[in-house]
């Protein structure tokens, strides 16, 4: 990917957990509209153990795109390029550190979740493992979804409530879907009565993909 525009490049990413050196695995954060990097380390914290490296991303202004995730893409541009880089330079700077693809997981809450998934689907390879939680892939219900690339039997986790204001169920239902198709191994968890929260099976379901994780890929 190139590096377009900066209006979220240059931020420092909150770190922690394991050193990436030592970490068996590491797991790239992204933050809901409104939310901070503390908030998903918070998250990751909870699904993680004491190998696991966190690599949590700041957004310009605590917002990845202006606009709904089901809007044109070209009316979230060009925040929306410019958020999918900040995910792409981080799993490349954990791929510095020594950690394969093989030992990442991209995990997002809301906003977040959709930019995760959207820059999976954009990247598809072996991951760790792929999180997203009250999110779904990015633009209108006419956008083809016609990614290149394999997840090579990934390890997806989708979670959403039913009654989750800003997602519907049907997105949700999509991205498993498209996902299913290029190779991952998809648990998409719809929660009865469930808004825009994240709730501990959640939570337990994560925690249990990141312990799978082999150290050696």
């Amino acid at each position: 990917m190139s590096n377009t525009n900066a209006l979220h490049q240059g931020r420092p990413r909150l770190i922690g957990g394991a050193p990436l050196a030592s970490a068996r695995v590491a797991i790239v954060l992204a933050h809901g509209r409104g939310a901070d990097a503390e908030d998903m380390m918070s998250f990751g914290q909870a699904v993680a153990d004491d190998t696991v490296a966190l690599i949590a991303l700041r957004a310009a202004n605590n917002t990845w795109y202006p606009e709904r995730f089901m809007e044109p893409i070209a009316s979230n541009e060009p925040w929306l390029s410019s958020a999918l880089q900040a995910v792409h330079d981080a799993v490349e700077f954990v791929k510095e550190s020594g950690i394969p693809n093989e030992r990442i997981v991209l995990m997002g809450f809301s906003q977040g979740a959709c930019l995760s998934l959207e820059y999976a689907a954009r990247n598809a390879t072996r991951f760790g493992g792929i999180v997203g939680v009250a999110g779904g892939l990015i633009g209108p219900d006419s956008t083809p979804r016609n990614y290149a690339g394999l997840f090579d039997n990934s390890p997806v986790f989708l979670g959403c409530g039913d009654r989750d204001p800003h997602i519907p169920v049907a997105r949700v239902q999509l991205t498993k879907e498209v996902f299913t198709k290029m190779g991952a191994q998809v648990d998409a968890r719809i929660y009865e009565g469930l808004q825009h929260v994240v709730v501990d099976d959640e939570v337990n379901a994560v925690r249990k993909l990141v312990a799978s994780i082999p150290a050696v890929a």
